[in-house]
C-alpha cells in the first residue's frame, strides 16, 4: 500500500523496516520483562534477541531469494535490501534456531524455558512484521471479488497493481496477534511443562499457515507432489514435531 513510510531528501524510511522495528523493539520489550519476572537474566535475553533478529533476518532472505532468483539476477545487490520486503518465516526460524542453540549452551541456559519466555514475543512481532508485508505489497493474496480485497495502486509495490487480491499478509497478521493473545494470557500462566508455550505455538502457527497458503497469490516455490507449496510442507512437517513434543515434554511436569 505505502512502501515508503516517509522520505526527506536522500533519506528513505520504509514501512517494511518500521514494522519490523517495532515488532523487534515491542518483542524484545516483552522477553525481557518476563525474563525479569522469572529470574532468567533479562540481560542476556536481549542480547540473545538482537541475535536472534539479525541471524533471522539473513537467513529468512535465502529462501525468498531463491524462489525469486528472476527478480535479482540482473541486479544482485537488491538481495541485501530486506526492508522493502521478502523475508521467508520459516527460514529465519531455522537460522534463529542455531543461534539459540549455541547460545543457551554458551551460557548454560534451561533450553526449554528461555524458548517459552520468547515464544509469545516472537508471535508479536511476526504480527508487526506482517503488517510491514502488507505495506510493502509482499506476500500477497490471490484475485478475489469479496467486499474487503484490497488493491495495490502504488508502483513501489511488490503486488501486482490495479487488482483486487485478498489481502493475505492481514489475515496472516490478525491471526498471529490471535495467536500471541493465546499464548501470553492463557497457555503462559497456566503451563505445566518448560517447552509448553513454546511448541504451542508452533502447532497453531503452522496449522494456521497451512491454511493462509491455499489463498496466497505469490510464487509458491516448486509444489511437494504437486499438492504442497514449501510452505505447507513445512507446515505439516512443524505440526507433526510439536505433536510429539508436547507428548514428551507434557511427562516433565514443572516441579
Amino acid at each position: 500500500m505505502h512502501p515508503v513510510l516517509i522520505q526527506i531528501g536522500p533519506l528513505t524510511l520504509h514501512s517494511y523496516g518500521f514494522m519490523i522495528a517495532v515488532g523487534f523493539l515491542l518483542g524484545m520489550f516483552l522477553a525481557s520483562r518476563e525474563a525479569r519476572l522469572q529470574n532468567e537474566y533479562p540481560e542476556r535475553i536481549m542480547d540473545l534477541c538482537f541475535y536472534l533478529v539479525l541471524v533471522g533476518a539473513l537467513a529468512s532472505r535465502v529462501p525468498y531469494v531463491i524462489f525469486n532468483w528472476h527478480e535479482f539476477a540482473g541486479n544482485p545487490v537488491d538481495i541485501i535490501k530486506i526492508w522493502k520486503g521478502g523475508l521467508v518465516f520459516y527460514g529465519g526460524f531455522i537460522g534463529a534456531l542455531g543461534v539459540f542453540a549455541f547460545f543457551v549452551k554458551k551460557y548454560s541456559m534451561d533450553a526449554w524455558k528461555t524458548i517459552d519466555i520468547l515464544a509469545p514475543s516472537v508471535a508479536l512481532g511476526h504480527a508487526f512484521g506482517r503488517i510491514g508485508c502488507f505495506c510493502a505489497g509482499c506476500c500477497y493474496g490471490r484475485p478475489t471479488d469479496l467486499p474487503w480485497a484490497v488493491t495495490f495502486t502504488n508502483q513501489q509495490c511488490l503486488a501486482p497493481l490495479n487488482i483486487p487480491l485478498h489481502p493475505t499478509q492481514l489475515y496472516s497478521s490478525l491471526g498471529l496477534f490471535c495467536i500471541f493473545a493465546l499464548l501470553f494470557f492463557i497457555v503462559r500462566p497456566r503451563k505445566t511443562f518448560h517447552g509448553q508455550v513454546f511448541w504451542t505455538y508452533i502447532l497453531v502457527y503452522a496449522i494456521f499457515r497451512f491454511c493462509i497458503e491455499f489463498l496466497r497469490g505469490d510464487d509458491r516455490g516448486a509444489y511437494f507432489l504437486g499438492l504442497l507449496s514449501p510452505s505447507q510442507t513445512a507446515a505439516v512437517v512443524l505440526v507433526v514435531l510439536a505433536v510429539v513434543f508436547l507428548l514428551k515434554l507434557r511427562k516433565r511436569k514443572i516441579a
